[in-house]
């Protein structure tokens, strides 16, 4: 008897799926644990293997299509089996919003009856028609929505391989590599290199040599030609439209075009208009001519002397002198990290209630303890090392600050995996320690500082930064004495770690030298309360103030 073969939900935050590639086509032979497709989760690419034995009797969405969990994607049964029985509770909603979009637009389908013509019947065009395989911009992190093409590794016109790696695109987390998981001629290329493409969207076309997929090209939405003719209008009135012209008599009498912002800012900057030269409509002078104009020697000294003899007229006793400044400034586009850090932090602020709590430890103990550490040690531990040790040992005692709000339900981890934030050029990364509360310091070190490495290289992978339940930012090397963090969500919390300071301190009624580090813990109000987060303090401020607990 046929079976369907429904979206499975492949991560807890998943709502619906891509398929990447199918690996079995209608006909096709089935057995349990045969690889059917490859999967686009919201967090990474992954395998589907079937549970049912049978002849794949039907697919339903194509490569590169979304489909909702538990949608129908396939039906397997016996060979030649009538299987459309199976479909028909899937297709008959389909069919009705159809209906009912086309009653609802019959103007939109008028318009569009001229574009269908193009096109055989009106017909719609599918890879499969063709015999060629889209490639899209993969999912290749978590958080990534668009990714840059960094560099073609083929050309239109060369000859691919399944496991050819096309192309290199720059997410918001690093440089990796695309696959073309197809065979067959570059045929197309739709995103030059430099150029962003958005999830999902095609990047390329792969298939016999000589295939026109122009049909194919043309179902798609002319949005980007509708973008520049909108921009093209956006700007036209800036370069064409004629702004008030102010008539200024100069030294020589004769009468200059300028607009109004134009005369302002040459009057700001003491620019006599008759020596710049309009590049407006009829010699008219404008903001960008003014910005733009090198006074020579001359006009610069009877620009500079003009303005003085005013000075001396109105005030014998005020003499300054006349400064002529340039405003400049560099614009560069958002890359994609910065674009998800952004995304992200504004996510975790406007949504999580962000509550601090502030305290003070010691660290005269943990200093000594370092200095004999390192003596012994076959990696060097840093002040953040044993702070990441400390911090994990403190969660295991206090789980509801290693929790996580899910909306509907609060997670509370039983593994300490720490976020250790890490600065790079292009923004921050958060490489994740795993299970640190049973790893020693030097393995603690030794992790970090590949992390370190790699995330400058650009090469750290998805599995890197996925999966932390507590994160930990420390600007104390930069001489910064405290400050605060934004939440890495889903995290519960973060905690702020600032520089060792040498200061005053009381000890035993006397006031001595002390060394002060300073923690503030930044919560979700949602999971963790104020007394909550006060006891963690507690807990981690007397670890980090005899270190030799973090050894036991």
């Amino acid at each position: 008897m046929a079976e369907v073969v429904r979206m499975p939900k492949m991560s807890d935050t998943m709502t619906e799926g891509v398929i990447a590639k199918w690996h079995k086509k209608v006909g096709d032979k089935v057995n349990s644990g045969d690889l059917v497709a490859e999967i686009e989760t919201d967090k990474a690419t992954m395998d589907f293997e079937s549970y049912q034995e049978g002849t794949l009797l039907y697919i339903g969405p194509k490569e590169g299509e979304a489909v909702a969990i538990d949608a129908v994607i396939a039906v397997l049964g016996e060979e030649g089996e009538d299987y459309k029985a199976l479909l028909e509770g899937d297709a008959a909603p389909a069919a009705k919003a159809e209906e009912t979009s086309k009653e609802e637009a019959p103007k939109e389908e008028k318009k569009e009856e001229k574009a269908e013509e193009s096109s055989p019947a009106g017909e719609q065009v599918s890879a499969e028609d063709l015999g060629v395989t889209v490639i899209t911009m993969p999912l290749l992190s978590d958080t990534m929505t668009e990714g840059v093409i960094a560099q073609w590794n083929f050309k239109v016109g060369d000859s691919i391989k399944s496991d050819d790696a096309i192309a290199d695109v720059e997410t918001d987390k690093a440089t990796m590599e695309v696959t073309a998981y197809a065979e067959g001629t570059l045929l197309y290329v739709g995103v030059e290199a430099g150029q962003a493409a958005k999830v999902n969207d095609i990047i390329a076309i792969v298939g016999p040599a000589g295939t026109d997929v122009t049909p194919l090209l043309n179902q798609k939405p002319a949005a980007k030609a509708e973008a520049k003719s909108e921009e093209k209008k956006a700007d036209a009135p800036a370069e064409t439209s004629p702004a008030p012209e102010a008539a200024i008599s100069t030294s020589s009498d004769s009468r200059v075009k300028a607009s109004p912002l134009a005369k302002k800012i040459a009057k700001e900057k003491g620019i006599d208009l008759s020596q710049v030269k309009g590049s407006a409509e009829g010699g008219r002078i404008v903001k960008k001519d003014v910005e733009n104009f090198t006074p020579s020697a001359a006009p610069a000294a009877a620009a500079a002397s003009a303005p003085a003899k005013a000075a001396e007229t109105e005030a014998k006793t005020v003499s300054l002198p006349q400064y002529i400044g340039e405003e400049r400034f560099t614009e560069k586009p958002v890359n994609q990290m910065r674009k998800t850090i952004a995304r992200r932090l504004s996510e975790s602020l406007f949504t999580a209630p962000h509550f601090y709590l502030n305290v003070s430890i010691d660290m005269d103990n943990a200093i000594a303890a370092r200095a004999q550490i390192n003596e012994v040690a076959p990696v060097k531990v840093s002040f953040n090392d044993i702070v990441i040790k400390a911090v994990a040992i403190a969660l295991k005692q206090h789980p509801a600050v290693n929790s996580s709000w899910l909306g509907d339900k609060i997670r509370y981890n039983e593994h300490t995996n720490i976020g250790v934030a890490i600065a790079v050029e292009d923004g921050l990364l958060v490489p994740v320690v795993r299970f640190a509360d049973g790893k020693s310091l030097s393995h603690i070190s030794a992790e970090v500082k590949d992390f370190a490495q790699k995330a400058k290289a650009k090469k750290l992978q998805p599995s890197d930064w996925e999966g932390s339940t507590f994160t930990v930012s420390n600007l104390g090397m930069f001489g910064i004495d405290d400050f605060t963090s934004i939440i890495n969500s889903p995290d519960g919390a973060i905690l702020s770690v600032g520089a060792i300071q040498q200061i005053p301190v009381v000890k035993n009624g006397a006031v001595v030298p002390g060394n002060v580090m300073k923690l503030s813990l930044g919560c979700d109000h949602r999971v963790v309360d104020g007394a909550t987060g006060a006891q963690f303090l507690q807990t981690l401020k007397g670890l980090l103030e005899a270190p030799i607990r973090l050894l036991a």
